[in-house]
């Protein structure tokens, strides 16, 4: 879900950093949460997660694993949000004094895989990665999920276990927020969730914060992430039979000239993407699934011939002008194609979502990416991952998103291949991650709403 290819810095200053260094006494409750963040524990709650199957609209288990979890081990008052008999939310909440900004600590709890229906679609067998089976070797986490979402889960949660143990005198509400329903799918049997269903739930039923931190792979901070249109193209033909002659008249193939189609629109993705690429985002798009026919009745060539794809949306751009360069290419194959019969649909949408980078949010997690780095933020990579922090802005939430290195440099080749389970996290990556985040954690809410200029 997430690819980043590197940029030359933002001639605009959307890579910028101003500077405000912690004083001594925030320094000092800073010192105080990294000496407390056990990378141990997070692994056990890790482990627990990744054996906790949750895929898209059915997390209900592990999101109440994890309201139990906040409030026995870490004193949080946090509750289980049912959206429906089989998903939900978990809110919690650690309250300040105070006067203070709160700042909701994001991940989603479902994983894209199925292991039960999915083969052969993610491969001709699952991989350990692949399965809600936890590993552990050595530095490495494996399993399904466990570098995205479960590791980002345990990882905020490691952070807000450490800002309690060190007894921080926050001003600000820390609020931690994890939900069903982030992946970019549409569960059709499991009430349609997913495409962010779960953090809007959260967000209108309790959980709208000043600010937002999404934890995501790739160690960087993104002041933006794009949107997603999903489109159709139906070719027809006649709904046929295996014995009759090729050029029988009235008798003519969908699924042959739906592989014309599909070269057509696989020649445009490319175009669309470099037309569209702005900011820190680079606006992919794949051809995903055909469907067409039925495999019980192959001697039944059939009358229509689908074709699915994503194609991201850039956030200063809109799903409706999405809709009309696709319209433009459907136009173009048509005049090359005449022959080809085919109609279309934009059957799902999400528009992008932008913070200004200089707003506090993403300003305090890029002096702590320099903190745990050593050195200034330079540039940030050009990306195509879709997140739920794109609901979150756009809901008019500032968000941060921040993450660790991904893939792993330690994961095994046979396990680097593809997108996988997204089940490879590292450790040591992490918990490295999760230091700019406690970063951020105490420069924001040790101060007030009027030091954040809110």
């Amino acid at each position: 879900m997430n690819t980043a290819v590197t940029r030359e810095q933002d001639p605009h200053g959307t890579d910028s950093v101003q500077s405000a260094p912690l004083d001594a006494e925030r320094r000092a409750m800073y010192d105080a949460v990294c000496e407390r963040l056990n990378p141990n524990r997070f692994r056990d709650l890790l482990v627990s997660l990744v054996n906790i199957h949750s895929p898209t609209g059915r997390e209900r288990q592990a999101a109440e694993f994890l309201a139990g979890y906040l409030r026995t081990e870490i004193g949080v008052d946090a509750a289980y949000q049912p959206m429906s008999e089989h998903t939900g939310n978990v809110l919690g909440e650690v309250r300040g004094s105070g006067g203070g900004s709160r700042l909701l600590l994001y991940a989603p709890l479902d994983t894209h895989i199925d292991p039960e229906s999915d083969v052969p679609w993610v491969g001709p067998a699952l991989r350990p990665d692949m399965l809600p089976q936890a590993r552990v070797e050595g530095d490495l986490v494996i399993g399904l999920g466990a570098s995205n979402p479960k590791c980002m889960v345990a990882g905020l949660i490691e952070v807000a276990h450490a800002v309690a143990e060190a007894g921080i005198p926050l001003i600000g509400d820390l609020t931690l927020g994890f939900a069903g329903g982030g992946m970019p799918v549409t569960m059709s049997t499991r009430d349609h969730t997913g495409m962010s269903s779960g953090i809007f739930h959260l967000l209108t039923h309790g959980a709208m914060p000043d600010h937002a931190i999404v934890f995501k792979p790739w160690w960087a901070v993104y002041p933006e992430e794009p949107g997603m249109c999903w489109f159709k193209v139906s070719v027809r033909g006649t709904f046929g039979y295996a014995g009759i002659s090729r050029g029988t008249p009235g008798f003519r193939s969908s699924i042959v000239p739906a592989a014309r189609v599909v070269q057509h629109i696989e020649a445009w993705l490319p175009e669309y993407t470099a037309r569209n690429t702005a900011g820190s985002t680079i606006p992919e798009g794949w051809i995903s699934a055909l469907r067409s026919g039925n495999p019980d009745k192959p001697a039944f060539p059939p009358a229509t011939a689908e074709i699915y794809l994503d194609v991201r949306v850039n956030p200063r751009t809109t799903p409706a002008e999405v809709r009309h360069q696709f319209a433009d290419l459907i136009a173009r194959i048509r005049a090359a194609e005449p022959d080809i019969e085919l109609d279309w649909e934009m059957y799902g949408s999400l528009p992008g979502g932008m913070t200004d980078p200089g707003n506090w949010i993403i300003q305090s997690c890029r002096r702590g990416w320099e903190e745990v780095e050593g050195r200034p933020y330079e540039s940030t990579p050009l990306l195509g991952g879709q997140t739920d922090g794109t609901l979150i802005r756009r809901l008019g939430v500032p968000c941060a998103r921040i993450g660790y290195p991904w893939p792993p440099a330690a994961a095994p080749a046979e396990l680097d291949e593809g997108l996988g389970g997204m089940g490879v996290a590292s450790v040591s990556d992490v918990m490295t991650a999760t230091r700019a985040v406690a970063y951020a954690v105490i420069d924001t809410l040790t101060r007030s709403r009027k030091d954040l200029a809110l």
